[in-house]
């Protein structure tokens, strides 16, 4: 599963090599690595963070870096997939990103089964010349 992650993640990219400029494509690497890494259940997902992080979850839960690290390495959560639907907005403005697109997440949640389409919205912010998370706001869609 890892393995066609990555296929997608590379022919996602270069697909769009004539659309988007370099800068652009590094962000949007990130942001397949974070959907790869937290469909894999990797706890290598957090190096993708910047330490002030902040989500807030559709379920009404607002999480900091620390708070996500317990629930993932516990398996609280587990994800089984993580699926881009839409892209619908991508702003880069000097070290700051946003980015709202539509996902398709399946997983367990205390073991419970759940599958849902969320609208997220996510800030990004560059740090030492690297894209990290800030910021991550989802709602769920009906």
């Amino acid at each position: 599963m890892r393995f066609l992650s990555l296929i997608f993640c590379l022919f996602f990219v270069a697909g769009f090599s004539q659309i988007y400029s370099k800068k652009e494509k590094t962000l949007l690497s990130q942001v397949l690595k974070l959907d790869s890494l937290m469909e894999n259940n990797d706890s290598k997902i957090l190096e993708l963070f910047s330490d002030d992080v902040s989500f807030g979850h559709s379920n009404g839960w607002i999480q900091n870096k620390d708070d996500f690290r317990k629930d993932f390495e516990s398996g609280k959560v587990k994800y089984q997939s993580i699926k881009q639907t839409k892209l619908k907005e991508f702003k880069i403005k000097n070290k700051f990103a946003n980015i709202r697109r539509i996902i398709a997440v399946k997983g367990l949640y205390k073991n419970e089964a759940f599958e849902m389409k969320l609208s997220v919205l996510e800030f990004w912010i560059k740090q030492k010349g690297i894209w990290k998370l800030w910021s991550r706001q989802s709602v769920s869609l009906k």
